[in-house]
């Protein structure tokens, strides 16, 4: 009896223990939803009756959207992300002139989408309506304000979907996604009949799959005339923006240059100053917006004279911050403070700093930034930026949360919104089996520019970007490859500034990333001899050696390390040598005569 008792409770404790693993796994995992989460409310706005014959069909027909809950449709009320504020709103009276225009050119609305409280945040995380369900990476955050509308083009569920962006709202998500997202020209788009944000930054973007929806859209939303399309002159590769992405700046822009080349035949030129038609060109826009923004020292917070490599970028994002703290406490603070307990804590603590004094200040910016954009793309130009930081952050990561990484995030966003141009969100397949884009950004007022453009490029950049991605041991081993020689070019910096040991250090970096490479040990061999490391200076030479019987310099660095370790033999078959490679090499015709009047 004993023994059968101890077996039924030994039976309890083990059901309960894989109860509550069950549990625990349930928990973890986050449930699957039809929707994916994306929907606050569905609803339905038809389009009218086809014209009859011979009139053109609509130019939308057959298209299903969505709009992010920030936009009016007259009998519902507008959310705002926000059941209080639903909750001391009415229904909207009239139906925002966008979506009216979407659905009079053919397209269905089916419902409303999740956004950020109040539109502020651009994680897509949203306490009160749940974060909607990222379709291609479930466990990480689907990027907002416009949540909701990027998910639910992702998921399949619509053709296209609206969403409001101010400091990244529509290009954000889009990236995280792995959709196409298009953010136009500020004040292009009517913002009527949308709850504002930040009027300065506001606009509205939509989100789409396939480019040539993308293009149809917002051919109808900018009311652009027939025109023949006109093909891109300059692309502008912002260095120092893809040394800001997490992902290897490689695996991004090869995909455009060979895209590039494929399309325009266009080869990767390197210069910064001159910019030659029909050319790929690396530039640093960091040092042109300091040359061409002077206001941006307003908002550098003291570093101005620091060593800061991003100072100006850093800057224009600190303008854009304040400039959308202000003006969106100008818009809705008064309504905060009669409800505050209900609003998000981290959005009442980030507006609680007072800066207003400079909001003109920001506006003069705004105009500088444009004009520089505007000065350096003209009508054919192109720059490309990373969209974010690399692959959406996990769920609850630390990263939402850190100061760090959503400034440099911003960074990014902030070229758009605070110049005003167009940009978009192309997806460029995966890094880790997480969606990664790249952006084109086109002046202020070239979206049908940008938009035929993208479409043109769309196909091959995908195909570019799968083949990349078939090579990735390949793909591996070129980026080791080119991160070594960036670590050899750092260590002949150094070494022309005598700093010995950090050249050491960083010749050591491009022989641990490439180690075929016999320039890279005859190099350290020279830092090796100037701190008086002869042994270890021989054995890099002779590395050196191994790998290039022909390296006339590793050589002359042998023979002078074994003539200062006492090799005076050794060292005279070593200048030997590189004479026999390069007869008329002084230093080691010298170095013989030396060591012969010495040891004859």
């Amino acid at each position: 009896m004993a023994s059968s008792g101890a077996a039924a409770n030994i039976a309890v404790l083990l059901g309960l223990g894989i109860a509550g693993i069950f549990l625990a796994a349930r928990r973890l995992r986050r449930p699957a939803r039809p929707d994916h989460g994306a929907f606050i409310a569905r609803l339905e706005l038809l389009p009218p009756p086809q014209p009859p014959p011979p009139q053109a069909r609509h130019p939308l027909t057959d298209l299903y959207f969505a709009i992010a809950d920030a936009l009016h449709v007259s009998g519902y009320i507008t959310s705002f992300g926000s059941p209080e504020w639903e909750r001391t709103h009415d229904a909207a009276s009239q139906t925002s002139p966008v979506v009216s225009a979407l659905v009079n050119g053919g397209a269905i609305c089916v419902g409303k989408t999740v956004i950020d409280e109040m539109a502020y945040s651009i994680h897509g995380d949203n306490k009160h309506f749940d974060t909607p369900t990222n379709p291609a990476a479930p466990d990480r955050v689907p990027g907002g304000c416009s949540s909701g509308s990027a998910v639910a083009v992702a998921a399949g569920i619509v053709d296209f979907a609206l969403g409001i962006d101010s400091i990244g709202g529509v290009r954000i998500p889009g990236a995280y996604c792995g959709v196409l997202a298009f953010r136009p020209s500020h004040a292009i788009v009517s913002n009527s009949g949308v709850i504002p944000v930040a009027p300065s930054l506001d606009t509205v973007g939509w989100f789409a799959r396939d480019p040539s929806v993308l293009r149809r859209v917002g051919h109808l939303l900018l009311r652009l005339p027939y025109a023949d399309v006109r093909q891109p002159r300059h692309f502008y590769i912002v260095d120092d923006c893809f040394e800001l992405s997490k992902i290897p700046a490689r695996k991004l822009t090869q995909v455009v240059t060979k895209s590039v080349e494929k399309l325009f035949g266009t080869n990767l030129l390197l210069v910064n100053t001159f910019f030659l038609p029909g050319q790929v060109t690396r530039m640093n826009l960091e040092n042109y917006l300091a040359s061409k923004v002077p206001s941006l020292k307003n908002y550098s917070n003291g570093q101005e004279n620091a060593d800061s490599k991003r100072s100006s970028l850093l800057a224009l994002c600190n303008a854009m911050r304040l400039l959308h703290k202000c003006e969106f406490k100008d818009q809705h603070m008064e309504w905060i403070n009669s409800v505050k307990a209900a609003v998000d804590a981290r959005i009442v603590s980030n507006l609680s700093n007072d800066a207003d004094s400079v909001i003109d200040s920001c506006q003069d910016t705004r105009n500088e930034v444009r004009l520089a954009l505007n000065a350096l793309l003209k009508d054919d130009g192109i720059l490309v930026i990373p969209t974010a930081l690399g692959c959406p952050p996990k769920l609850n990561a630390r990263e939402l949360s850190s100061e760090s990484y959503n400034s440099q995030t911003l960074c990014l966003s902030s070229i758009a919104s605070m110049s005003g141009c167009c940009q978009v969100s192309i997806p460029l397949g995966t890094h880790d089996k997480c969606p990664i884009s790249v952006s084109f950004i086109a002046r202020h007022g070239g979206d049908r520019f940008l938009l035929d453009t993208t479409q043109t490029m769309y196909a091959t950049i995908q195909e570019q970007a799968e083949i990349l991605a078939k090579s990735n041991v390949s793909s591996k081993q070129a980026m080791n490859e080119e991160a070594a020689e960036t670590a050899k070019e750092k260590g002949n910096a150094a070494f022309k500034e005598k700093q010995w040991q950090k050249a050491v250090n960083f010749y050591t970096e491009a022989i641990k990333l490439n180690g075929k490479v016999a320039t890279y040990y005859s190099n350290r061999a020279a830092a090796f001899l100037e701190l008086a490391s002869y042994r270890q200076a021989e054995a890099d030479c002779s590395s050196a050696i191994d790998l290039d019987p022909k390296i006339v310099k590793a050589y002359l660095r042998r023979g002078t390390a074994r003539e200062m370790l006492g090799y005076y033999k050794e060292a005279v078959e070593d200048f030997n040598h590189a004479l026999v490679l390069e007869p008329m090499n002084k230093t080691a015709a010298v170095a013989i005569n030396r060591l012969k009047k010495l040891f004859p």
